[in-house]
């Protein structure tokens, strides 16, 4: 069978943080692909703000780069489960993968994650050992850990083969020897590695044009643009194809403009064929998983799987007493079309209207993957206010279910205890412990989704910031009976609007933990603080200390108070109760009760439970 030997087509896979980004830096800086005096910023394939301060891939991206004479192409994807879509479907796109595994760490949950998909679609693997210039590095334990992995995931005997690569990319070297001292001054074993064991496309470019979507961009110029792959065939700038849409209709069109990729830059291109990885737009409506084919023989390939949301919040237009004081865009019509809008581009997220024309259900992939877009949101000057996290509940064969996610915690030894513990109250089920001897022990559990819920904040309590915890989803299982996971603390809430005063704030210091600085506006309902019981407490932290012209004996003793607890919105998120809502603005991220009126509250506790004792 014919083969286009002038191209490579890869995807980069890893857990996250094992250094998958900055692989691609070094990549395409040793490849020559930039000009001498051309300026590049480090991790450049992270585009966005986002995914600079917090240094994590959030979408799939992909570049090319020239190496000898071949054109090699490289899909970047992301490491958190929380955007798997991207992954699984950019596997249907290249030839062969390079799985990043750190040479400490070894296989954590994503990396089982992303290589699963990997196998079942049967591609070629190279495994780089990254960060070999550890001191703790561990490579040849690395390598066998990797070995079993494959060996638990089903892979075949050609994938079982696998070259391993020995990097260290924020050096730039490499090498097939796994002692760090050996290592190349380039990267040249790994191109030759890729050029060596990723098999060329198929060259069956004389046939008719089968173009499939895997990804989606949008430009205001030219609208949505089509990322895809030529599975066969040849298209044409000013061809008329046909879209085989996803609900069985075809639609005829014209492409008016193809890229290909090059470096960071997208290159307009005239023609592709068989084996490229192209963007074509011209198409307003095209989504992932289209297939673009000629008008007279309309063949559509196999539609791609996209994984279903499994957790949930209710996006609510911000109706608190501090409403629009911050935002630029607070109407629902505002709301509704940035919610819509993102549609076109992230296909594991669903919004869905409610009975009211002022909220929406919005589902994702989980807590991280809805909390980068309300982060988008905020920052692009919106004010919204959004529900507690909650998880979508599955009818399996009649049987009710709920997402299972699979978690692996390192702990210093000495907190095992607490942890199982802690993930025990939440309805987990211990899968391994692995003590490898240094101090560090590796848990691993099977915890329904809605027990980790607000779980972090207590894990970091626990282990006193030295535990790591990750979690990929796994699959959907029966319900567990009964309430799981959740905050036990009641908390403190305002009685009055105003500024919080430092005199006001040491009144109550020791009922809790508060939230606020002093200074801080509050309003009546808001939660400012954390109690240290179980049941909310209404406090008044505006008070202001009553002004006498008796001097005090105590006068020149400065009065200070405990710094404050200031969460993030993913932290705020998490610690939201079914009552509440996180107040989202551009400037501020302010917890609050639902109904912010105490009598109302308490009506509605009532209610509440005499519901509870009649059923």
């Amino acid at each position: 069978m014919k083969t286009r030997d002038d191209i490579r087509n890869i995807a980069i896979i890893a857990h996250v943080d094992h250094g998958k980004t900055t692989l691609v830096d070094q990549l395409l800086h040793q490849s020559g692909t930039f000009r001498s005096n051309e300026h590049v910023e480090e991790r450049a394939m992270d585009s966005n703000d986002l995914e600079r301060e917090r240094g994590i891939t959030i979408l799939a991206k992909n570049t090319a780069i020239n190496y000898k004479d071949k054109r090699i192409n490289i899909m970047d994807t992301p490491g958190h489960a929380d955007f798997g879509g991207e992954v699984e479907r950019i596997m249907r796109m290249v030839d062969g993968v390079l799985l990043v595994v750190d040479a400490y760490e070894g296989c954590m949950p994503q990396t089982r994650f992303v290589l699963k998909k990997a196998l079942e679609q049967k591609l070629t693997p190279i495994v780089v050992v990254n960060k070999i210039d550890r001191d703790s590095a561990r490579p040849e334990y690395v390598v066998d850990e990797v070995l079993d992995l494959f060996i638990e995931l089903g892979a075949d005997e050609e994938q079982l083969e696998f070259p391993v690569v020995y990097a260290s990319a924020i050096n730039g070297t490499a090498s097939l020897d796994p002692n760090p001292a050996n290592q190349d001054e380039n990267m040249e074993s790994l191109y030759e590695t890729i050029i060596e064991h990723i098999p060329a496309p198929i060259d069956n470019s004389e046939e008719p044009l089968q173009f499939q979507v895997t990804l989606l961009d949008y430009n205001d110029y030219v609208g949505r643009i089509g990322i895809g792959r030529i599975f066969r065939g040849t298209m044409k700038v000013g061809q008329s194809v046909s879209l085989m849409k996803l609900d069985g209709t075809v639609k005829n069109f014209r492409v008016t403009k193809m890229f290909g990729f090059i470096g960071l830059k997208r290159v307009e291109i005239e023609e592709a064929k068989a084996g490229d990885l192209v963007a074509v737009s011209g198409m307003e409506d095209i989504n992932v998983g289209e297939t673009v084919c000629p008008v007279e023989t309309p063949e559509a390939l196999p539609i791609l799987r996209i994984d279903e949301p499994t957790l949930q919040m209710t996006f609510v237009v911000n109706n608190s007493p501090f409403a629009g004081r911050e935002g630029k865009w607070i109407t629902s019509r505002k709301i509704e079309e940035r919610l819509f809008a993102e549609l076109q581009t992230d296909v594991s997220l669903r919004v869905e209207n409610t009975d009211s024309p002022d909220a929406w259900v919005v589902s994702g992939r989980g807590e991280l993957h809805l909390s980068i877009l309300i982060e988008n949101m905020r920052r692009e000057g919106y004010e919204l206010q959004v529900s507690k996290p909650e998880v979508i509940i599955k009818e399996v064969d009649g049987v009710r279910c709920e997402p299972v996610e699979r978690v692996q915690i390192d702990v210093p030894e000495e907190y095992t205890g607490a942890i199982m513990e802690s993930i025990g109250a939440r309805k987990g089920e211990m899968l391994d412990m692995i003590n490898n001897g240094s101090g560090q022990v590796r848990l691993v559990f099977m915890v329904p989704a809605r027990g980790l819920i607000g779980y972090t904040t207590e894990f970091l309590t626990q282990t006193r910031g030295f535990g790591i915890i990750n979690h990929t989803f796994d699959s959907y299982q029966p319900m567990q009976p009964g309430q799981v996971g959740g905050r036990r603390q009641g908390v403190l809430v305002s009685m009055e609007t105003g500024k919080s005063s430092t005199y006001g704030i040491m009144q109550v210091e020791d009922r809790g933990v508060i939230f606020v600085e002093p200074g801080t506006e509050v309003y009546e309902g808001m939660i400012v603080g954390e109690h240290t019981r179980e049941n909310d407490l209404t406090v008044n932290i505006v008070k202001m200390k009553q002004q006498t012209n008796v001097r005090s004996a105590t006068k020149d003793q400065t009065s200070s108070i405990k710094k404050p607890r200031l969460m993030t919105l993913e932290e705020s998120l998490e610690y939201l109760n079914d009552d509440e809502y996180c107040e989202v603005t551009p400037e501020s991220i302010r917890l609050r009760k639902k109904l912010l009126d105490k009598n109302e509250r308490e009506r509605a506790a009532k209610k509440k439970k005499l519901a509870e004792t009649n059923n």
